[in-house]
């Protein structure tokens, strides 16, 4: 199976435009998820989808690959089936541009489950919630799965909510963070793009609630890598001294 990692990245961003080429630690974040994509060793094809010439050129300046996409995609996942649209791949993987500490590990365990398990339309990632406090923040995403590890859904309300957490005290392993990387069937891929944005996803602006809208079934890969994302000013300094402490930069 041939598997394309795609990261989408467009300078519009309602809290932080522009925020893909800002500087952390003198190289653009852009560079450094490319980087550790580039390091994950199951991707045939990685490639940067935007919609600004500035971003295209940064990226090519580094030595990446990048494809011009329209400017009107609802989302991330519109936007990466443009620019694999010219690709003979199987598979696509949809790879955050905000997080310079995502994991090629996981990039590789989410391209292996979604080859090996024909079953599966979609793979995505969550990490236990190990702070009670985050459970009510509606910026982290929680997913509830059944007993196989399949994605019933996504919201960012507390699920599960508990009726009575005197009697029902916090038990971190109910309560997942939704990561926000997907694989993707390419046929499956093609078949969500062509559906409108449902109630769902545009209530919660969340996209793969479309997903689960068609029926989608989505292998949940859960893992203790917990991704630093950007988005907002105050994030930079935040990713700088990670990008130190990991021994990056």
């Amino acid at each position: 199976m041939s598997v394309a990692g795609v990261i989408p990245a467009r300078w519009a961003s309602t809290r932080f435009p522009g925020k893909i080429l800002t500087p952390l630690c003198g190289k653009p974040l852009i560079e450094w998820v490319w980087q550790r994509a580039q390091a994950a060793t199951r991707l045939d094809h990685l490639l940067v989808a935007t919609d600004d010439s500035r971003i295209y050129q940064a990226v090519e300046s580094f030595g990446g690959r990048a494809v011009m996409t329209q400017p009107d995609h609802p989302s991330g996942t519109d936007r990466i089936a443009e620019a694999v649209r010219d690709l003979n791949v199987d598979a696509v993987l949809n790879i955050q541009g905000d997080e310079p500490l995502i994991e090629p590990t996981l990039i590789d365990d989410l391209a292996r489950d979604i080859e090996a398990a024909e079953d599966w339309d979609m793979a995505t990632a969550a990490a236990p919630i190990q702070d009670v406090a985050q459970i009510a923040q509606s910026g982290i995403v929680k997913v509830v799965c059944d007993q196989r590890g399949q994605a019933l859904y996504f919201s960012r309300a507390p699920i599960p909510f508990a009726r009575d957490l005197e009697a029902d005290p916090f038990d971190e392993t109910l309560y997942l963070r939704h990561i926000g990387i997907y694989a993707y069937r390419r046929e499956f891929l093609e078949k969500l793009v062509r559906t409108p944005p449902s109630r769902l996803e545009l209530t919660e602006k969340l996209e793969q609630l479309r997903a689960l809208h068609i029926g989608a079934r989505i292998k949940v890969i859960v893992t203790t890598h917990t991704a630093l994302g950007v988005d907002e000013p105050g994030d930079v300094a935040l990713a700088e001294a990670a990008l130190r402490q990991a021994g990056l930069a």
